[in-house]
């Protein structure tokens, strides 16, 4: 099995912008502020941090002393139009950092954007609705056959420019508006072609309908409850399930003296990504309450637990316990094929077969 591994760190600034260019008495043309979140993924060779298993802490520090420029700042003053997209870009040049793979910048908890590795710029937006559904094609007894309901999120996620059009929160807004009326205070199994409203098939039912309406549109990311869901790309489905794991640790290659080297502990966000194909009669890649199931004997191992005594882990970094988590839940769960672990907010390893799929917002 050939494992890639990302660091990613996250860090906060608070700064004032206005944009222009904009239609008159815009909101945006006027100054205005944020708390922006920024975020950096990178692949950086070994040796580059003080010690193995210091990566994340090298990234955050190097994150935090570049956005120290931003932060309490008019942005304007650093850039003639600070867009999310061009505020990612200035990022990128500023980071002293080996092979990186990705660069966020999210001003809003409903908006932001992302340089991918090739340095297209994806600008994404959230909706939320409220809507019931029932799946009819589950085995008797079956929870999700009863009828029930979600607050549904779906991030729209498109390139910032393609074909001489730049994209911005109200073009997507504008390509929403229509799927809103539709989706909010209903039931989906009564919309036309959505019989089977999963995940998997809300997300490419979306798909069908946005995309000619907006060919920049890069894939759609429907939580179905905030600690699942399932993202499309036109061609591939992909789902993950969130955990949450409060553990024990230290990290026995520190320096001396350091204070990881203590016993001291984190709320992990743990986040498994499942591939597949899609299931036609079903209309799912995998159950997520089968994920939950089989994942159970992996997560009560970790979960509260001292890690620094599972024997076969060889310290209690993110990037060994993510990597750790993936080779044990492979044996039952072949269709994981990424493992993400956040040790705070945004902050922790990536290990995975495929990193293709798209980072979701921090």
């Amino acid at each position: 099995m050939n494992v890639k591994t990302l660091f990613t760190a996250s860090a906060g600034f608070e700064a004032a912008r206005q944009l222009d260019g904009l239609a008159a008495q815009h909101r945006l043309g006027r100054l205005h502020g944020h708390s922006f979140m920024a975020s950096v993924r990178c692949a950086p060779p070994e040796g580059w941090a003080h010690f193995p298993g210091g990566e994340v802490d090298r990234l955050r520090s190097t994150l935090t002393q570049a956005i120290s420029k931003l932060d309490y700042r008019l942005l304007n003053e650093q850039l003639q139009q600070p867009t999310d997209a061009n505020l990612a870009r200035w990022l990128q040049s500023q980071l002293q950092v080996p092979s990186i793979t990705q660069v966020g910048l999210q001003s809003t908890s409903t908006s932001g954007a992302t340089l991918d590795q090739t340095g297209q710029a994806h600008v994404w937006r959230r909706y939320v609705f409220q809507s019931a559904h029932r799946l009819p094609n589950v085995p008797v007894g079956h929870k999700c056959g009863r009828m029930h309901g979600h607050g549904f999120e779906v991030i729209l996620h498109a390139k910032e420019q393609c074909n001489g059009r730049v994209v911005d929160a109200d073009v997507l807004d504008a390509v929403w508006a229509p799927m809103q009326q539709q989706l909010d205070f209903a039931c989906l199994n009564d919309l036309p072609g959505l019989g089977n409203p999963t995940s998997e098939m809300l997300s490419s039912w979306l798909w069908q309908r946005l995309l000619p309406l907006l060919p920049e549109l890069s894939w759609i990311t429907v939580f179905e409850t905030a600690s699942c869901g399932a993202n499309f790309d036109g061609s591939h489905y992909r789902i993950w399930k969130d955990f949450t794991l409060d553990s024990a640790l230290q990290l026995r290659r520190a320096p001396d003296g350091s204070a990881l080297r203590r016993i001291h502990g984190h709320t992990y966000t743990l986040r498994l990504h499942l591939t597949a194909a899609l299931d036609q009669v079903m209309g799912w890649t995998v159950d997520f309450g089968d994920v939950k199931q089989v994942f159970k004997p992996v997560f009560d191992a970790l979960d509260h637990r001292p890690l620094y005594e599972i024997a076969d882990l060889a310290d209690c970094d993110t990037a060994s316990i993510a990597a750790w988590i993936l080779a044990k839940a492979r044996t039952q769960l072949p269709q994981l094929n990424r493992v993400d672990l956040f040790e705070t907010q945004g902050c922790g390893a990536v290990v995975s077969t495929d990193l293709e799929a798209p980072a979701l917002p921090v």
